[in-house]
C-alpha cells in the first residue's frame, strides 16, 4: 500500500490506528505520543486499555504538534495549550462556513 493511501486511509476520523501505526504515519516518537496523551493534547479512544489506540485524525493533531514544536520550541504545556488552539479556531471556521451557507446569497 502506498504512503499516499495509507494517508488517505488513517486520516478518516471512524477508522482507529494503533499507538505503533501513529507512530509511523506523524513521525512522532512513541515518547512524544505519550506526552501528548499526558498533556491531554491527544485522547486514545480507550485511555484504560493497555493498548492505546486512536482515530485516524489524531495523525493531523501529532504533525500539528511536531510543527509547533519545531517551530516555537515548546515546552509540553504550552503545545497542549497551543493544539487546544488551533481546534478551536478550526471548529469556529466550520461553524461560522455553516452559518453563511445559511444566509441568502445577497446578505454576502
Amino acid at each position: 500500500m502506498t504512503n499516499e493511501r495509507m494517508d488517505a486511509l488513517w486520516l478518516d476520523a471512524h477508522h482507529e490506528i494503533s499507538f505503533t501505526q501513529l507512530a509511523e504515519s506523524s513521525g512522532a516518537s512513541a515518547d512524544e505520543l505519550r506526552e501528548l496523551v499526558e498533556h491531554g493534547a491527544l485522547t486514545p479512544t480507550d485511555p484504560r486499555s493497555t493498548e492505546w489506540t486512536f482515530t485516524g485524525n489524531c495523525v493531523v493533531t501529532v504533525r500539528t504538534a511536531r510543527r509547533l514544536r519545531s517551530d516555537f520550541d515548546l515546552d509540553p504545556h504550552a503545545l497542549a495549550l497551543a493544539l487546544a488552539f488551533v481546534s478551536r479556531i478550526g471548529a469556529l471556521e466550520a461553524e461560522l462556513r455553516e452559518l453563511r451557507a445559511q444566509l441568502p446569497r445577497r446578505l454576502l
